[in-house]
């Protein structure tokens, strides 16, 4: 073996890769596809915070949505007024109107109302007590409690109230979802604010079953689905059902009748934060 033999290897190797640099920064000249430079500065123009509200996976993705034609600006829960209207002004395109949304929570089973059937002495987590022993109360399909979704909550909306439940701030919430992903039970979910008409309970049983685990729960009476608007309503799993698509809720004071006759107060009219303070759920709309 002489030395032709050693610098052979490394000269081909050498000239095969200057071959294929050559090949790639030709085709990456002719088959490069050229941003939008728009995208990049509506991107800033957003919070950043890349917390899908939106429903696309974080704010680049948005931007890209804007800068299309597929979204509009006021799809940003997060954003502020004048966050929406820069972002407007710099597209050229209108705001757009959305609804706010709002977290809300199928559970009215607090300290004072779902009874205890084991005092849960561990790591303070829902997902935790969910997998190791269900927290400590007699219904399994509750809220356990312990402030999972407090914690999770990107903007600080949620904080556990003296009764055990958690309190969104209706006001500032995004719509993020992060309750809604974290909790164990299922038991959060996104609302228009308009739905005023919600039912606080997810306990698939009825009469005396129910009542034997949550004074607060729905025990299936159906007087709801009786005293609602006609359709509006029905039963579904021992449950009432709101059917928010049925154009029903024209009327503030014929929908508020579904909640008169309600014994366990378990379906609430919500004018604002749900939970905020326990004894608003006492209040009756006997009158209409």
């Amino acid at each position: 073996m002489n030395w032709t033999d050693f610098l052979t290897a490394p000269v081909i190797m050498t000239s095969l890769g200057l071959l294929f640099g050559v090949i790639l920064a030709i085709a990456y000249h002719y088959l490069k596809v050229e941003e939008d430079p728009r995208i990049s500065e509506t991107e800033e123009l957003l919070p950043g915070t890349n917390c899908g509200a939106c429903g696309e996976p974080g704010c680049l993705p948005f931007a890209i949505k804007l800068v299309s034609g597929e979204m509009n600006p006021s799809g940003c829960t997060v954003a502020s007024e004048d966050e929406i209207d820069n972002l407007s002004e710099f597209l050229g395109v209108d705001a757009g109107e959305q609804e706010k949304i709002v977290a809300r929570l199928k559970c009215a089973g607090g300290k004072g109302q779902a009874f205890q059937i084991a005092e849960y002495r561990g790591f303070e987590s829902c997902r935790a007590a969910a997998v190791i022993s269900g927290g400590g109360k007699g219904c399994s399909w509750g809220c356990l409690g312990l402030g999972d979704c407090e914690v999770a909550c990107t903007f600080d909306v949620i904080h556990m109230n003296d009764n055990g439940l958690p309190v969104v701030d209706v006001n500032d919430c995004t719509a993020c979802s992060d309750c809604v992903d974290i909790c164990p039970k299922n038991l959060f979910e996104l609302h228009p604010v308009t739905e005023k008409l919600f039912v606080q309970c997810n306990i698939p049983l009825e009469g005396e079953a129910v009542s034997a685990l949550c004074s607060a729960g729905c025990d299936g009476c159906e007087k709801c689905v009786a005293d609602a608007p006609p359709g509006l309503m029905h039963m579904e799993n021992e449950l009432p059902v709101v059917d928010y698509n049925s154009g029903l809720f024209a009327d503030d004071k014929l929908t508020k009748k579904a909640i008169a006759r309600c014994p366990t107060q378990a379906i609430q009219w919500l004018e604002g934060n749900q939970f905020a303070d326990h004894s608003e759920q006492s209040q009756r709309y006997a009158q209409y």
